[in-house]
């Protein structure tokens, strides 16, 4: 399996300036794995340090801040090699505050060290002692379409897509089969486990039951990380997140969790899951203009899953069975392009927003920005017009709008300032960005 997080590691190793890396990403997303396989085009390999499960190493960490006699220490304990040409691994980092904290003396007192760990996101954001400009960081995620390409063995469409940088349409020798592999990543996902065992056995059975295990340790969490008084919240939030989707108007109701719910009592549970890694938060626009980060509700919001496979893994066991089969999507149809648009932005660095009026038929499901322009971004599970889309490019009342993306199954195609791209494109936003604010210094 390959992941392309592997290219960004070897950047990091490269560099001149480089300091201490923590890779972040929620749990099950292939932070260990990504490490341990960069660990072996070292010179001497890797040295692997888990803290979650060897606490007896903390107390190297706890007796002194010379990283070369805690180096030694915990070659010694371990017997394992560390040398100059060696990656040092710290995993589930969170789990020892000193070890989070020698980081800055590593990256003072020891820069020929190649000092890489991991840990979850919601760790990392509550360990105490933190290393302020002494680290480098890595935000890893589950697959996107591209790994997910690479995995199952077609790595040719991997590389047609992957090179694909102009708005010309896609021949059909290409563009059907990257539409029918699409529908699997739908419903295997991105998490690496169920992506091997789909790839490997063609068992979706097997993956699903994956996915479902992946579920149970991130409802372990719950108890593990939250406070007391708000893990039967979380969890009210977490289990209502298919049928809110499911509803045309996606936005997140309080009323939709439990009977009496109050928004104020519930408000730090999302963010908590947001925090986790679990889901995407998407805040509603109060008015569509720049700039994005002072202009939303903060308290309007859709909540996306972090990773499609888990939306689908969620649902009932028909709805599960029809996904597979490619029929009878429904209500969950739109829900589904919509939570993998939102996944493959937050994968480019994107945040969130999108517009909804309740007094209007005006929206936006997603807007973001090039270096002069916001720009709506629409997903259309059915066929038909942007209509909403139309009115914000060609109304005077919104002069940062002047052209939109819409996400479809239909081809590469440009029509009055929308540019059509199919699903699978999504990923590639980043790169397609290029080529509009270079049509935009035209102008």
């Amino acid at each position: 399996m390959k992941r392309l997080v592997l290219n960004e590691l070897h950047k990091w190793k490269d560099s001149k300036r480089r300091k201490p890396l923590i890779v972040k990403g929620a749990r099950q997303v292939g932070k260990t794995w990504a490490l341990q396989e960069f660990g072996r085009s070292f010179a001497d390999g890797y040295a692997y340090f888990n803290f979650d499960k060897e606490p007896e190493y903390n107390q190297f960490f706890q007796s002194t801040k010379d990283v070369r006699r805690i180096m030694q220490n915990l070659a010694m304990a371990s017997g394992q090699k560390i040398t100059p040409d060696t990656l040092i691994i710290f995993d589930e980092i969170q789990a020892c505050p000193e070890a989070l904290n020698s980081l800055k003396y590593f990256c003072e007192d020891g820069p020929e060290y190649y000092v890489a760990s991991a840990g979850s996101l919601l760790g990392i954001k509550l360990a105490q002692g933190f290393p302020v400009g002494k680290v480098d960081f890595l935000e890893m995620g589950p697959m996107t379409f591209t790994e997910y390409l690479m995995a199952d063995g077609s790595e040719n469409l991997a590389a047609y897509l992957s090179g694909i940088n102009d708005f010309s349409p896609i021949p059909d020798a290409f563009f059907n089969p990257l539409i029918e592999k699409l529908k699997m990543y739908f419903v295997v996902g991105g998490m690496p486990e169920p992506v091997l065992v789909w790839t490997e056995d063609q068992d979706i059975r097997e993956a699903d039951r994956v996915l479902s295990n992946i579920i149970m340790s991130y409802e372990n969490d719950f108890a593990k990380h939250a406070e007391p008084t708000d893990v039967p919240k979380i969890q009210l939030i977490w289990d209502s997140l298919p049928s809110q989707l499911a509803r045309e108007n996606k936005k997140f109701q309080i009323s939709k969790v439990a009977s009496g719910a109050r928004f104020r009592d519930y408000r730090g549970c999302a963010e908590w899951l947001s925090d986790a890694g679990m889901v995407n938060i998407c805040y509603c626009m109060e008015f569509p203009e720049l700039p994005l980060g002072g202009n939303y509700e903060p308290d309007t919001f859709k909540l996306y899953f972090a990773d499609t496979g888990l939306l689908v893994s969620m649902l009932d066991d028909e709805s599960q069975e029809d996904l597979r089969a490619n029929k009878n999507l429904g209500v969950y149809k739109g829900a589904l392009y919509e939570n993998m648009v939102g996944e493959a932005l937050i994968k480019q660095g994107y945040k969130l927003f999108y517009y909804k009026k309740e007094n209007s038929t005006l929206e936006a499901d997603f807007f973001i920005r090039s270096a002069a322009s916001l720009i709506p971004v629409e997903v259309k599970a059915k066929s038909g017009r942007a209509k909403s889309m139309k009115t914000l490019i060609t109304s005077d009342h919104y002069p940062d709008i002047r052209y939109g993306i819409k996400f479809s199954k239909n081809n590469i195609g440009h029509e009055d300032r929308i540019y059509t791209f199919p699903y699978f494109c999504t990923f590639l936003l980043k790169r397609f960005m290029v080529g509009f604010h270079a049509e935009e210094e035209a102008e």
